[in-house]
């Protein structure tokens, strides 16, 4: 069964011009349009701005010194290019399980199989992370065992995303204020010092320190490209503002505008932090480990900096677990309904929550953490690792639609999308060429090369999984329609009575 024919089989609301908006508050998909344009904005905020910048962003210092500052730049117009070309998919249709729809429809079957199960495990693998770490982080403050606080975040967040998607929206809106909040005050603060030498750090507090110290590439250019990999990683997430589309109250409005903070977004929270913390602490003070924030608190002399970014990576590993429960269901549901999941999958709650999807994604969580309590060893690890080459797929998988789709609409095939990517085809391209870079780099350095291993074992037992799917059932794995195709099979044939559908029946 095609995407098309669901939309017409499930009978859960009217879709609207273009096939997007539903009468009664709910999508064609079922899905209630209950995300506003501040949840969304704030969504899109928070899905750039994670542990990678809090924690991570001291291993990278380490390695690259103040060039670190370029690596950010270059990947973050390389995000731009990809939420771009997301964005014009978006406006061409606006649909919850937007990666794996949009490459069954452009590229095939077997890459819409791939793309929507690949991920689904991407998140329910950082689902597992984030809720350890974020038990790990509790420790901080009491001492609690690890499984009883990740049980005790497992369980709260499952429960806040079957209540609705409101609810999820708020809870993220909120969490995603924390990190924010956080950023902007850093930034304030080394201003401060630099500007009027106050506190601890005043007196040797300067730019220079971004060309001192060796210079701007300490390091060299390799070194610079050997921390490719852990900028990118820090970005994954960004995408996520695509799950939502499904469920946006105004998907033509409040996408475009939050893709479109993208470019200020990375400007202020990783560049301009980054050039502000490294003015105030020269880079060769931090260590793998040590997060840059706290290394910066400590040198101003505020005692509580451990303590304030310590809640901080605690409400940005809850926000990423939340994200992943809204966005297993989602994929899995987009998945069932296309035939290339368990049916069981398709079901929602009263309030358009996908229950069973996202409750065997949480029994997974909860099975991953307990795995991670008992056997903190090398095959967790390996599993860990794989999230990341994963989420990238997905980053591959939406450049590739929008270079064909773009080429269709040209065509006169597709109708335009209302939100064109700038550059592109050439901007994607790029994008694509400097993810093969950072994939490369990846192979380089032994610390990920882990997550290139892991890659080949995924795509047999997709290919697996898709070969017995198919046998099983052959209309689940035709080609998506395209938006002309959807159209005709939404359109009543001639003579149809009233209340008939396409091919007649009621």
């Amino acid at each position: 069964m095609t995407s098309a024919q669901v939309d017409h089989h499930d009978g859960e609301g009217s879709l609207g011009p273009g096939g997007s908006t539903a009468v009664g508050g709910r999508s064609g998909e079922g899905y209630q349009r209950a995300l506003g344009a501040r949840q969304i904005q704030m969504i899109a905020i928070g899905g750039a701005i994670g542990t990678g910048l809090f924690l991570g962003a001291g291993k990278a210092i380490s390695k690259a010194g103040p060039s670190l500052i370029l690596a950010y730049a270059v990947a973050g117009l390389v995000i731009f290019f990809i939420m771009r070309a997301l964005g014009e998919l978006l406006m061409y249709r606006p649909v919850s399980g937007s990666f794996s729809e949009y490459a069954r429809e452009f590229i095939g079957p077997f890459s819409g199989f791939v793309t929507g199960w690949t991920y689904w495990l991407f998140w329910v693998v950082t689902g597992i992370t984030e809720v350890t770490a974020a038990a790990t982080y509790m420790t901080y403050w009491w001492d609690i065992p690890q499984w009883a606080s990740a049980l005790v975040f497992t369980v709260v967040l499952y429960g806040v995303n079957l209540i609705s998607v409101k609810v999820f929206g708020e809870l993220e809106f909120w969490f995603s204020m924390v990190k924010v909040t956080a950023i902007v005050g850093m930034i304030l603060i080394c201003l401060g010092v630099l500007t009027l030498g106050f506190s601890d750090a005043g007196g040797s507090a300067s730019v220079t320190h971004l060309w001192h110290d060796g210079g701007f590439f300490p390091k060299g250019i390799g070194g610079t490209l050997m921390t490719l990999q852990i900028v990118m990683f820090a970005f994954l997430a960004v995408e996520l503002v695509g799950v939502t589309a499904g469920e946006s109250r105004d998907p033509k409005k409040t996408l475009p505008k939050a893709i479109n903070t993208v470019p200020w977004r990375i400007a202020v929270f990783y560049v301009g932090a980054l050039i502000m913390i490294l003015s105030v602490v020269p880079w060769t003070s931090f260590r793998p480990g040590v997060s840059p924030f706290v290394a910066a608190f400590e040198r101003i002399g505020l005692a509580a900096g451990a303590g304030i970014v310590n809640f901080v990576v605690l409400t940005a590993a809850l926000s990423s677990c939340n994200s992943g429960m809204y966005s297993t269901g989602r994929m899995l549901r987009d998945l069932a309904r296309n035939g290339q999941g368990p049916a069981l999958f398709t079901r929602l709650t009263r309030s358009g929550t996908p229950l069973v999807g996202t409750t065997f994604s949480a029994a997974l969580m909860l099975v991953g953490v307990w795995i991670n309590y008992q056997w903190p060893g090398d095959a967790f690890t390996y599993v860990v690792s794989f999230a990341t080459i994963s989420g990238m797929w997905a980053w591959i998988m939406i450049l590739v639609c929008q270079i064909r789709y773009r080429a269709r609409a040209d065509r006169g095939e597709l109708p335009g999308s209302t939100f064109r990517a700038p550059g592109a085809p050439y901007t994607s391209w790029f994008a694509l060429a400097f993810i093969g870079v950072v994939i490369v780099m990846m192979g380089i350095d032994r610390d990920t090369r882990i997550s290139l291993y892991c890659a080949p074992l995924w795509a047999a037992i997709m290919a697996v999984g898709f070969l017995g799917l198919r046998a099983r059932n052959p209309a689940a794995f035709a080609r998506a329609p395209g938006a002309a195709e959807r159209a005709s099979l939404r359109a009543p044939s001639r003579g149809a009575g009233p209340g008939k559908g396409p091919s007649g029946g009621a």
